[in-house]
């Protein structure tokens, strides 16, 4: 069983920044992709970005150049450093952890974000 804990939220001024961590413990392959999401109060959970084992990223439209997601093989770990936000980055995130051959999701009970104009 997979659990992860994300911490490093909290309330922030427009332009400033967090980071957020995700640690993962528990029996984990390591062919997984580990990832941030985001939820906003009535709105539908998005992708904020990805990242897999070896290193690949995805971001969504609305974050590069402004966030980044890193991960620390050694320690299961995950990062996301964001910088420059806005009020539109207020959401609950959540961590997210994929392995594969058959896929398994597991999710953290996620952190809270708020940016204040």
């Amino acid at each position: 069983q997979v659990q992860l804990v994300e911490s490093g939220g909290g309330l922030v001024q427009a332009g400033g920044s967090l980071r957020l961590s995700c640690v993962a413990s528990g029996s984990i392959s390591s062919d997984n992709t580990m990832g941030w999401y985001r939820q906003a109060p009535g709105k539908q959970r998005e992708l904020v970005a990805t990242t897999t084992r070896g290193g690949s990223t995805i971001y969504a439209d609305s974050v590069k150049g402004r966030f980044t997601i890193s991960r620390d093989n050694a320690k299961n770990t995950m990062y996301l450093q964001m910088s420059s936000l806005k009020p539109e980055d207020t959401a609950n995130y959540y961590c997210r952890v994929t392995t594969w051959g058959p896929q398994v999701d597991n999710w953290g009970q996620g952190t809270q974000v708020t940016v204040s104009s």
